[in-house]
């Protein structure tokens, strides 16, 4: 009876909408659909512009806390939102993908984008398959979930198997597919009941799912060549814990770390360094002994090298007037200043990344002291790498936003002086069309690639491999964070390049992947920084976006990060893609 009921309420509504189906009229299940799931959600905003949503101003995409927003190809080629909430794709009326930021807008479709509690929403009632329905009028979006959404998202799932399969059956010689034929025909069985029994489509499509998913983790065969790395932020406080996370590690076929030795403006070891400066000489989390040492001996003993993330620019989001020590508290001639706030007494802050507080690049005694922190860790602690983090300025809005420049950085006193001697104008009177904001920025650009020469120069002395994480849309780094990485790869300044995609969709990672190989020599390795875990994706985008990396060729890839790095990632990634390291002479101290 329920059925009826519902399947009549949408008949009569095709009456009057003369069955047509597009995203701006209700979805209308055909007779053999049952609907699972019906959720409505109040609608912020479409296409954003700082006028009509002020609350999104100050974010990527100028989506607000908390709000729903709908991006349309009015808006552009892509959301261009942070990695804190969560989207789907819809092509025509249906989700034909969910991702996690900064989402592809599809020519006939729009992007559902949300924050805070719209993210919720979104994640408990759209899923692949969906069908959305938005009311203009009201500004109110509808998700259906019915037994076509699972069945749609089964048979997508196979049909990639099988892109996948085929693709290694090509290029890998002697590739076996024998465990993913199994898997897909298990797959396939259900899939073929869910059709045949609607009332219990999504028992059986789930579990078509659920096949498919073993599928693709056993598709794509082991690389013994391939750079498999995790970012660390070391919160384990005792030498157990270390061993533990390492020994887990490296029975998940993890052979490069990057421990996050030097952030928030301290550093987990006790430096000499920082207490020269005066500044808080080390983490007091740490203070009872030195992790540093700990890790890098331990992996090493597992085989496992050490890449030092560091993160360079950036010293926290804690106010510099809530510890004396702060790098900022002593030194707050250091800070960097964005045009609009320009004269302020206080030391801000960047509104869009986390309320944190950035030091100057322009300033030639913030670079001495970072290289000279660097070459502490690199004389006294002998790691293999060195991974520059926040190799930037803090982030601005795009130059298509009317305030682009006042929401710049870079206006410091050091910097303003510098620039007046050399070109006669002082920056806070150039505007964006004026003929000197390219000299402007390019200034900003050679400091920051100025720093990374120093460092260069460290690292080839001491033999030491230095990477750096890059944004890769190369036109968006450059303009609103003065990132000009094409340079350094032209100049040889770096070894490789560890771009984070923020996504947990294959095709807006691969047009990221591409992005940066079009602007890099070959020489430059590129190992993909993939974001999944953090965004709590699924086991398959993890597996997909690394399938993405060996289409493109890549040298390895790092996963974000490894507090985010759950059983489940690590029992699909087991499956074939990563194999334990079978080395483990150093457990035979009796420690196991």
């Amino acid at each position: 009876m329920k059925r009826a009921l519902i399947l009549l309420f949408f008949l009569l509504i095709s009456c009057v909408n003369a069955f047509a189906h597009d995203i701006f009229s209700p979805y209308i299940p055909s007779e053999h659909e049952v609907v699972f799931n019906q959720s409505t959600y109040y609608i912020d905003v479409v296409d954003p512009q700082v006028s009509t949503n002020l609350k999104g101003a100050n974010y990527p995409g100028l989506r607000g806390a908390n709000q729903l927003v709908i991006y349309t190809p009015e808006f552009g080629f892509r959301t261009n939102t942070n990695e804190f909430g969560t989207e789907a794709v819809v092509t025509g009326d249906t989700v034909s993908s969910l991702s996690g930021a900064d989402s592809l807008i599809p020519s006939e479709g729009l992007v559902i984008s949300g924050h805070g509690r719209a993210k919720k929403w979104i994640n408990e009632n759209v899923l692949v398959g969906s069908k959305i329905y938005i009311d203009k009028e009201n500004n109110i979006i509808t998700s259906y979930i019915t037994s076509d959404t699972f069945l749609y998202g089964a048979r997508a799932k196979v049909r990639e198997v099988r892109e996948m399969m085929s693709y290694y059956a090509q290029n890998v010689q002697g590739y076996n597919s024998r465990k993913t034929e199994q898997y897909l025909s298990k797959a396939n069985d259900c899939i073929a009941k869910a059709e045949r029994d609607s009332e219990n489509a999504q028992k059986y499509a789930s579990k078509a799912i659920e096949y498919a998913d073993s599928a693709i983790a056993a598709v794509i065969p082991f690389n013994p060549y391939e750079l498999k790395g995790v970012w660390i932020r070391p919160t384990y406080h005792d030498a157990d814990e270390i061993k533990d996370v390492l020994d887990r590690l490296a029975d998940a076929g993890i052979n490069n770390i990057f421990i996050e030795t030097y952030y928030h403006g301290q550093t987990i070891f006790p430096s000499k360094t920082m207490e020269q400066y005066g500044f808080i000489k080390q983490n007091p989390e740490f203070a009872s002994f030195d992790p540093l040492k700990i890790w890098i001996t331990e992996a090493h003993r597992r085989g496992i090298h050490v890449h030092i993330w560091f993160e360079s620019f950036y010293v926290g989001n804690k106010p510099p007037e809530s510890n004396p020590q702060y790098i900022l508290a002593v030194k707050p001639q250091w800070s960097n200043y964005q045009r609009r706030n320009v004269d302020s007494e206080t030391i801000p802050y960047s509104v869009s990344e986390h309320n944190g507080y950035f030091l100057d690049p322009a300033n030639a005694e913030v670079q001495e002291f970072l290289c000279n922190l660097l070459e502490e860790i690199i004389l006294k602690y002998r790691p293999d790498g060195i991974n520059l983090d926040y190799i930037r300025y803090p982030q601005s809005l795009a130059p298509n936003y009317s305030n682009y420049v006042q929401s710049n950085w870079g206006y410091t006193k050091a910097a303003r002086a510098e620039f007046l001697r050399k070109y006669s104008v002082d920056p806070i009177d150039i505007e964006y069309n004026d003929p000197m904001w390219y000299q402007w920025k390019n200034y900003r650009m050679g400091k920051i690639t100025q720093f990374v020469q120093q460092v260069n120069s460290i690292c080839r002395e001491n033999n030491i491999t230095l990477t750096a994480v890059i944004f890769p849309n190369r036109e968006m780094a450059m303009d609103t964070k003065m990132q000009d990485w094409k340079t350094w790869s032209m100049t040889d300044l770096v070894d490789g390049f560890t771009p984070l995609f923020l996504t947990c969709d294959k095709q807006t990672a691969m047009n990221l992947m591409g992005n940066v190989i079009r602007n890099k020599t070959s020489k430059t390795k590129l190992y993909g920084g993939l974001f999944v875990t953090f965004m709590n994706g699924s086991n398959s985008d993890l597996i997909k976006q690394i399938h993405a990396a060996r289409q493109y060729c890549l040298n390895g890839l790092i996963i974000f990060d490894y507090a985010h790095l759950k059983d489940s990632y690590i029992e699909a990634l087991t499956e074939s893609v990563f194999k334990p390291i079978k080395d483990r002479s150093y457990r035979r101290g009796g420690r196991r």
